[in-house]
């Protein structure tokens, strides 16, 4: 049975209408009105008091929007502005077309903003779980300069490049901590189950146990004992470590600990700093002034030690010293990016010294997760099997004087 259905909208003339249909859901009201010639503000159904946002929304879906969705909207809405096509024809068009549901939401409430007047960055700004400052920052230069169209395919080149950024950095991590989790769950089962049935052996044979495996039988009777007791002090251990890490000191005493960590340090420093080359460089080639480009690459540098360093460079530049020289006193910019910045801001070129010193770290990133791939696999390979192995050879140790004990 159809519902009735209380709309407002706006006319050709922008004068705003109010009325009621009756249809079976709401994406038909949506659909005839704009058959009319009709702009829809708001849909909702009689006493249901639901908007259509709120309809449409469904129930335990995540409202978390990915990057790599951001990236693509960013270049179909840069090719449809290029394309001629009007910004509230656009937003619709990505609003009914985009795969991600949050996203499409996200779109439709920037097209309602818009149709009310508002600009299309202060719409965006609304939304900072799907648009940060960064991207608001360039869209409001875009804006401003009459280059919405460039701005946009800058804005989805650099969330491209870290996507793929993150994609590179979490392949040299899958592969460790997957093995590290099966050795925890091979380990575990020994523990519990496997060294209880030949402790009843060597019970049974009775001698003095040799010293590796009485160790290991003494782990193995705490851990039965005490389960729930180790249990709870990891589940602590983790409460508390998140808790810590989110603190202010705690997030700037662990990056630092991050960048100072052998191998894995090269690759977060590398990480970092191909970040803030590329964030920086699409800010000072879209128009936005330096301070204001420094503060949000602050915001957005993923790393307290290299964000610290950025906000006091922020501040000496408002005293009219140059970019590079403050970033040389941080031993988080090694001298080459000194250098390049340098040169950069006295050929006026910043941007595009910015972008080669990211296209750098950015094959530096590359090299380093390949050759850590490379060594980490065998490594892992012994750690496995020293930790297996040992248990196994512990556990046959007795087994050398079984027959001196049964004689």
């Amino acid at each position: 049975m159809p519902d009735t259905f209380q709309y407002k909208v706006k006319d050709k003339s922008g004068k705003v209408l109010e009325g009621s249909l009756e249809a079976e859901n709401a994406q038909l009201v949506v659909s005839k009105l704009r058959s009319m010639g009709y702009v829809p503000i708001q849909i909702q159904q009689q006493g249901g008091g639901a908007s259509l946002q709120r309809e449409l929304k469904i129930p335990g879906l995540s409202d978390r929007v990915k990057l790599k969705d951001v990236a693509v909207f960013s270049r179909q809405f840069a090719t449809m502005i290029n394309s001629g096509l009007s910004l509230l024809r656009s937003l619709y068009i990505l609003a009914e077309q985009t795969e991600s549901k949050p996203l499409a939401e996200i779109v439709n409430q920037v097209r309602m903003d818009v149709e009310k007047g508002a600009s299309l960055s202060q719409a965006l700004a609304k939304h900072p779980k799907a648009f940060n400052r960064l991207y608001v920052s360039m869209v409001r230069a875009g804006e401003v300069g009459g280059a919405l169209d460039s701005v946009l395919l800058r804005l989805a080149e650099t969330i491209e490049k870290q996507v793929e950024l993150r994609r590179k950095v979490k392949s040299a991590m899958t592969y460790p901590v997957v093995v590290a989790v099966l050795v925890l769950v091979i380990v575990t089962a020994m523990l519990l189950f496997v060294i209880p049935m030949f402790q009843n052996i060597y019970k049974q044979l009775g001698g003095t146990l040799p010293a590796p495996t009485q160790f290991l039988i003494t782990i193995s009777n705490v851990c039965r004992k005490f389960w729930y007791l180790i249990f709870g002090l990891e589940i602590a251990a983790v409460v508390f470590f998140r808790r810590w890490i989110n603190s202010e000191e705690g997030r700037k005493n662990w990056d630092a600990i991050k960048l100072r960590v052998p191998i894995f340090g090269k690759l977060v420093r590398k990480t970092a700093l191909a970040r803030f080359s590329r964030t920086l460089s699409a800010l000072v080639r879209s128009g936005v002034p330096i301070l204001e480009s420094l503060d949000i690459v602050a915001d957005t540098a993923g790393n307290h030690v290299v964000a610290e360093a950025v906000r006091d460079t922020q501040g000496a530049v408002k005293r009219g010293e140059p970019l590079s020289k403050k970033l040389e006193d941080h031993e988080v910019f090694p001298p080459m990016v000194v250098q390049m910045m340098a040169v950069g801001e006295e050929t006026g070129a910043l941007d595009e010294m910015l972008d080669k010193i990211a296209d750098f770290y950015d094959q530096e990133v590359e090299a380093t997760v390949d050759a850590l791939t490379s060594l980490i696999e065998p490594l892992l390979i012994v750690v496995m099997g020293v930790c297996v192995g040992g248990m196994i050879i512990s556990l046959y140790l007795p087994m050398f004087n079984i027959i001196k004990l049964i004689k």
